[in-house]
C-alpha cells in the first residue's frame, strides 16, 4: 500500500510539473508575443500621427524608445489576457496518465468542450489562489531584500519581470491546490 501510495505521488508530480511547463510555455510565449504587438500598435500610431514620414536615425532610435517604454505596460495588460486564455487549456490533456477535468454545474458531467463562459467561476478562484500565492512570495522576497541587500525599498527593484517570474512559480502550486479550492475541477487518469 505505501508502494503504491509512493509511484502514485511520483506520477501526480510528473503530471502537475508537464502541466505547469505547458502553461507556463504557453502564457510565456503568448503574453510577450501580445505584448510585443500591443508596443509595436502604439509606436506605429505614434510615429503616424507626427506626419513625418522620414526616417532618419534619430527617428529610429525615438521609436525603439517608445517600443521599450510600452513593452512593460502592454505586458501587464497582455498578461492577463493571456492568463484568462491559458486556464481553457489546462483540461482535457492527456499528460502522463492524468488530466484535469471540469465539470459541469451539477459535478457530474464533465465538460468536454469548455467555452470561455464555462471557466469564469473556476478563473476567479483560481486567479485569487495566484494573488495569494504570488503575495507570499512578495512577503518573503521583501524578508530577503530587508535582510541581505542594499536596496531600501520594494519599488526599487520590482518590476513587471520579477512579477511575471512569481506567477510562472506560483502557477506550479496553484495547480496542485485547485482540485481542493474548486469542486468543479477534479484529476482523472486516462
Amino acid at each position: 500500500m505505501i508502494c503504491y501510495s509512493l509511484i502514485t505521488k511520483k506520477l501526480m508530480g510528473r503530471f502537475y510539473f508537464f502541466l505547469w511547463l505547458r502553461w507556463a510555455s504557453r502564457v510565456t510565449l503568448k503574453s510577450l508575443l501580445l505584448a510585443a504587438l500591443f508596443s509595436a500598435i502604439i509606436t506605429t500610431f505614434t510615429y503616424i500621427t507626427q506626419a513625418t514620414f522620414s526616417l532618419s536615425a534619430e527617428i529610429v532610435d525615438a521609436l525603439v524608445d517608445i517600443f521599450v517604454f510600452w513593452f512593460p505596460i502592454s505586458w501587464s495588460i497582455a498578461l492577463l489576457i493571456v492568463l484568462f486564455r491559458s486556464l481553457k487549456y489546462i483540461f482535457n490533456n492527456c499528460l502522463d496518465g492524468y488530466e484535469l477535468k471540469l465539470l459541469a454545474c451539477n459535478a457530474t458531467d464533465v465538460i468536454e468542450v469548455i467555452g470561455y463562459g464555462d471557466l469564469v467561476k473556476v478563473w476567479r478562484r483560481w486567479f485569487m489562489l495566484i494573488i495569494w500565492l504570488v503575495g507570499a512570495q512578495m512577503v518573503v522576497a521583501v524578508f530577503f531584500t530587508y535582510m541581505f541587500s542594499r536596496y531600501e525599498s520594494v519599488f526599487e527593484w520590482f518590476s513587471i519581470y520579477w512579477l511575471f517570474g512569481f506567477i510562472l512559480s506560483s502557477g506550479y502550486f496553484s495547480f496542485i491546490l485547485l482540485g481542493a479550492r474548486c469542486k468543479r475541477v477534479k484529476v482523472r487518469r486516462c
